[in-house]
C-alpha cells in the first residue's frame, strides 16, 4: 500500500487525466478503500486543489479553481512544455517573452538530467526564431477559445493587398508552420474551407452561436492552404526529381508536392518575396522550371543574368 504522501501524489496524477473517476475506480488504482479515497480527496481540497464531486456516478474530477495549484507532469508533458516555452521566449507571440523565460527557468530547475538532455537535442528546432510577424496574445487566445468551444467567429481580415473584409467562420483548428500562425476555418460567406493568417486577423467579440463541426478537410487541402494561402505570390514549379525525394525536403506546410511523372514533380508554394521563392527552390539539388507567376519568371530571368555577369569568363 502506498504511503500517505505518495498516495496523494498518485491520486492527484490520476485526477489530472481528462476523465471522471468513480470512487471505486480510484480505490482500485490506489489499493485502498473508498473511505480512504474520500479522506484523501478532502486533503487535496484543503491544499487548494479544486476536486469536484461528479453527480450520478459517485465520483470525482479535477476542476478549475480561483488560484493555480501545482501541477504534476509526466516526462513527455514536461519536455513538451519546456519546448513550447522556449519557442514563446523567442518572440513568436508579442508580450509574453519575459513570462515565458521565468516559467522556463522554474521548470528547468527541477527537471531531471535525462529530460534536460532530451530538450537540448530538440533545442535547435524549438528555439529557431521564425522571423515572421508576431501575433498578439489576445488574438491568439480569442481564436483558440472559439475553436475549442465550437463557436462561430467573426473578424476583420486584412488581405495581402491591404484591403480589409469582415469574415464569418466556423473555426476548425490552429496551425503553426514555424513561420506563421494560421486558422483553418469554414468560411460561411464563401461556403468553403479557408486559411487565415492570425497576424492579419482582428476578432470581433463576443463570438457567435455554437456550431456542429463539419467533416474535417483532408490533410492535402489544409496543407495547400497553409503552404500558399495568404501570400502575395502563389508560385508553381516543375521539379525534375521524383515526388518522394522532393517531399523529403519540403514539408507539407511549406509546399504542396504532386507527382506528375515518375521523374517529375509539381511544387506549389507561396511567399511575399520573389527572392525567397527563387532562393528556396533554387537551393534544391534538382533542375526545375518556373511555371508561374509571370513576375517570378521575369525575376528569375533578371537574377540569372546578374549571376552570370558576376562570374568571370573561363
Amino acid at each position: 500500500m502506498l504511503e500517505t504522501s505518495a498516495r496523494l501524489l498518485k491520486l492527484l496524477s490520476l485526477l489530472q487525466l481528462p476523465r471522471e473517476w468513480s470512487g471505486a475506480a480510484l480505490a482500485a488504482e490506489l489499493g485502498v478503500g473508498a473511505r480512504t479515497v474520500r479522506r484523501d480527496v478532502e486533503k487535496l481540497r484543503n491544499l487548494g486543489y479544486p476536486v469536484d464531486a461528479v453527480p450520478g456516478v459517485a465520483g470525482y474530477r479535477l476542476g478549475a479553481g480561483t488560484a493555480l495549484p501545482p501541477l504534476l507532469l509526466d516526462d513527455d508533458e514536461a519536455v513538451a512544455v519546456a519546448i513550447g516555452l522556449r519557442e514563446a521566449a523567442t518572440g513568436g507571440v508579442a508580450g509574453i517573452e519575459e513570462s515565458s523565460v521565468r516559467a522556463l527557468t522554474k521548470l528547468e530547475q527541477v527537471l531531471p538530467s535525462r529530460l534536460r538532455h532530451r530538450i537540448k537535442l530538440l533545442q535547435a528546432i524549438a528555439v529557431t526564431p521564425s522571423g515572421g510577424p508576431v501575433v498578439q496574445p489576445d488574438v491568439l487566445l480569442a481564436v483558440a477559445a472559439a475553436t475549442r468551444d465550437r463557436q462561430r467567429l467573426r473578424f476583420d481580415y486584412r488581405g495581402h493587398d491591404g484591403t480589409t473584409s469582415i469574415r464569418t467562420t466556423e473555426p476548425h483548428r490552429l496551425v503553426h508552420t514555424g513561420r506563421r500562425w494560421y486558422l483553418v476555418a469554414w468560411d460561411l460567406d464563401r461556403t468553403d474551407w479557408r486559411t487565415f493568417r492570425l497576424d492579419r486577423l482582428e476578432p470581433r467579440i463576443p463570438t457567435g452561436p455554437r456550431f456542429t463541426p463539419r467533416e474535417v478537410p483532408d490533410l492535402d487541402t489544409t496543407a495547400r492552404g497553409v503552404a500558399s494561402g495568404g501570400y502575395r505570390y502563389q508560385a508553381r514549379f516543375l521539379i525534375h526529381a521524383p515526388a518522394e525525394q522532393v517531399a523529403d525536403r519540403l514539408g507539407p506546410s511549406i509546399a504542396t508536392v504532386t507527382p506528375v511523372t515518375a521523374a517529375t514533380t509539381r511544387v506549389e508554394t507561396g511567399s511575399n518575396s520573389l527572392d525567397e521563392l527563387a532562393l528556396y527552390i533554387g537551393l534544391l539539388p534538382y533542375s526545375f522550371e518556373v511555371q508561374s507567376p509571370p513576375e517570378l519568371i521575369a525575376h528569375v530571368r533578371s537574377l540569372t543574368t546578374r549571376l552570370a555577369a558576376a562570374v568571370p569568363p573561363g
